[in-house]
């Protein structure tokens, strides 16, 4: 239905994006505002909750005028759709003000906290509950070390009157004045407090944690009914909140991952890998994380996701320190000039190693220069680590769950490189597909939101949507991939 509108809302760390999609999934206006983030001392990271909820409503506002300034009718805007930045947490009283800044995903204040954790013998417990590790980077550890270092979290918690919410809780809290307090299984699944398996609060993990007391927003499916606002008075009939969903799952969705076996990567200055697994849960015994993928009113599946640490970081080090290239376009006519790696591999630990390998305590380096190699080698090593972290990401996934790759769907800004996309298909023996759609994470919130209000009648139907992407399959020569994959690994296994 071309008439009928969805207003998409993707709240981000860096800024929030509004989009509004017709009913072909087509953008007809956009806007987006940039969101103030405060890096401080010892790793905190914080951002302000009413800012975040400023934000939203002022790129909101943008994009209604676009919108409108372009002959649009408000009246045909049937429903919005959210997807949020995950892990980000806020905590707020009975009255509804925030007890501390949000703290946000990267904030690594709850080091101390995790390794007390693993002291209590709890890794085990957390593993088979939640799906997760325990990291700093999930948003329980840090609500810990709150709850240990501010006496007014301390205090509400123990009162019975602190409200905890991820981002897209408190978006929806103060969207509906405080009349909705709920969040999907996507956010619920990434705060170290939820039961994949019985798709609820885990009691006996939050008072292993200390945190009985602490109020928890009711779960419900990532498509469904959340309430209706007028968007701080934008909207003079309110509109129906018909999804809410963390962005990475929104994306996996967006990019039609609708059976096991199809996955997403998001390739950026890390990479996220999603891939959905099903109906059942299946615990990773090779370094990934189970989540859920993505669930409506009548279905739940799963997905294992592995976190990358360094892909578009790798080559921004190339360009800044070493000055091989002025931009990072270059890359892809440097890496084609060589016919092939020479021996040379990098190892991108510049952060350490992320999934599969977690080693975190290991260096990056360059491996195999000779007088015969020059730097397109080194760019073409530094190409050729995307593939193979991705490589082997994939291949553990596949090990945990016996489920085969069907198709890789990637999006982010490395996407452009299409030689590195390539390398990829030839490494993975699997086709790769590229939608012309940088804002999959609003797509995919958006479609939920179409398909709970009836824009969208099935799957099958959203499927039908997508515009011609651009596809890779493997090349004749993917076998010389083969080799230097299995070549990297052996540095790998020998490095470490």
């Amino acid at each position: 239905m071309t008439n009928s509108y969805i207003l998409a809302v993707d709240q981000g760390t860096s800024s929030t994006k509004c989009i509004i999609f017709d009913g072909l999934g087509k953008i007809v206006a956009k806007a987006t505002e940039p969101l103030k983030t405060h890096y401080m001392e010892g790793g905190f990271v914080e951002q302000d909750p009413f800012a975040i909820y400023q934000n939203v409503l002022d790129a909101v506002k943008k994009c209604r005028d676009t919108f409108t300034l372009a002959g649009g009718n408000l009246a045909d805007i049937r429903c919005c759709g959210i997807s949020n930045q995950r892990e980000t947490f806020v905590v707020w009283d009975k009255s509804g003000t925030p007890l501390h800044n949000a703290v946000v995903w990267q904030c690594k204040r709850s080091v101390t906290v995790c390794q007390q954790l693993k002291a209590r013998g709890l890794e085990q417990l957390i593993k088979e509950r939640t799906g997760l590790i325990i990291d700093p980077y999930f948003s329980g550890t840090k609500l810990i070390w709150l709850y240990e270092n501010n006496t007014p979290v301390k205090q509400a918690i123990e009162n019975g009157e602190a409200y905890f919410g991820t981002v897209d809780t408190w978006l929806l809290y103060k969207l509906t004045n405080g009349k909705t307090y709920l969040t999907d299984h996507t956010n619920a699944s990434r705060t170290l407090f939820f039961n994949l398996k019985t798709l609820t609060w885990d009691n006996d993990i939050l008072n292993a944690f200390g945190l009985s007391g602490l109020n928890l927003p009711q779960i419900k499916p990532s498509s469904s009914f959340y309430g209706t606002s007028d968007f701080g008075g934008l909207f003079e009939t309110p509109l129906d909140i018909t999804a809410m969903i963390g962005d990475s799952h929104a994306a996996a969705f967006g990019e039609g991952c609708f059976e096991a076996g199809t996955a997403k990567a998001t390739l950026g200055t890390g990479c996220s890998i999603l891939m959905n697994i099903g109906s059942k849960v299946t615990d990773s015994a090779n370094g990934m994380v189970t989540t859920i993928c993505w669930s409506t009113e009548e279905r739940v599946d799963y997905a294992l996701e592995g976190v990358i640490v360094s892909c578009g970081a790798t080559i921004e080090w190339l360009k800044n320190e070493l000055g091989l290239f002025t931009e990072s376009k270059q890359t892809e006519l440097m890496a084609s000039d060589v016919p092939h790696n020479n021996g040379v591999y990098l190892i991108p630990a510049f952060s350490g190693l992320g999934a599969p390998y977690w080693d975190m305590n290991r260096k990056a380096e360059i491996i195999g220069l000779t007088f015969d190699c020059n730097k397109n080698h080194i760019v073409r090593a530094a190409l050729e680590s995307i593939a193979f972290q991705i490589k082997d990401v994939i291949t553990a996934m596949e090990t945990d769950t016996g489920i085969p790759l069907v198709k890789l769907m990637v999006n982010g800004g490395i996407t452009a490189n299409h030689f590195v996309l390539q390398l990829i298909a030839d490494v993975l023996r699997c086709e790769l597909i590229k939608q012309d759609m940088p804002d999959i994470s609003a797509l995919g919130a958006a479609y939920l939101a179409g398909l709970q209000t009836g824009i969208f009648k099935t799957l099958a139907d959203i499927s039908s949507l997508k515009n011609a992407p651009v596809s890779f399959v493997q090349t004749a020569t993917e076998n010389n991939m083969q080799q230097y994959h299995s070549e990297w690994l052996s540095y790998i296994k020998k490095l470490r």
